[in-house]
């Protein structure tokens, strides 16, 4: 299913979607985009990720907050292993687990959440 949502992403050099799930139940999904209201553009003209492209996993972490759900003992199911920065947001939401089918080129964000004691899976 997160391969699936990665398709929603208009970002050219990678699609990554995430899912949250809590109790059999998805209760939070993103994928790497810009931030509402700004063009659905994720490179610049040198091909390079715009900075304010956010990650699916922060979309998705964002997304459940505002949502009044809780991910407090989730898994999240990501389509790449997650980055350092969205590592710290996935530790505060409380996510428990965290499932991942390709490796992300810097491995700093896995090393976090083995320290934190996050159950990863590579699928």
């Amino acid at each position: 299913m997160a391969a699936v949502w990665a398709k929603n992403s208009y970002c050219k050099r990678r699609q990554v979607g995430a899912l949250i799930v809590k109790d059999r139940m998805i209760i939070s999904d993103g994928y790497n985009g810009t931030p509402s209201g700004f063009e659905n553009v994720c490179e610049d003209e040198n091909g390079l990720t715009k900075p304010y492209v956010l990650h699916a996993e922060a979309n998705a972490i964002t997304k459940v907050a505002k949502s009044g759900n809780s991910s407090e003992g989730a898994t999240l199911y990501v389509t790449a292993s997650p980055c350092l920065e969205c590592s710290k947001l996935i530790i505060q939401a409380g996510i428990r687990r965290v499932v991942y089918h390709d490796e992300y080129h810097n491995p700093d964000g896995l090393n976090l959440l083995r320290r934190a004691g996050i159950e990863i899976c590579k699928y």
